[in-house]
């Protein structure tokens, strides 16, 4: 057997916060759509992974979701016009990522980094 695809799943009653956060501040592609589940993504080519951790480096809190990007500051500024709150961050790690730390609308703990 070989896992193929790991996809996170959460559960809301308001889709549409779904599509503002992760559609429009985040720029993921809406690719199912059944009414009542919506899936969003890339068409990037991604790895499988599953992280474990006792804190999310730092001192910090272990992040329900890490999402890499190709330009943090771009993705700060999104943010922070949208005016969702910057919980962590922006900083350089000394393990080699720049990130930030925001919460989603359904409450979920993003880590948002580059690879520096």
């Amino acid at each position: 057997m070989k896992v193929k695809r790991i996809m996170a799943n959460t559960a809301t009653s308001d889709l549409d916060k779904a599509d503002r956060f992760y559609g429009d501040i985040l720029g993921l592609e809406r690719l199912m759509d059944h009414g009542w589940f919506r899936t969003y993504g890339s068409h990037e080519t991604m790895m499988v992974q599953v992280s474990f951790g006792s804190e999310g480096g730092s001192g910090t809190p272990v992040p329900d979701l890490s999402i890499e990007v190709d330009d943090l500051e771009g993705a700060l500024s999104r943010f922070q016009q949208a005016g969702v709150p910057i919980e962590y961050g922006p900083v350089s790690e000394p393990w080699g990522v720049r990130r930030f730390y925001v919460r989603d609308p359904f409450g979920k703990l993003l880590n948002i980094l580059q690879h520096e």
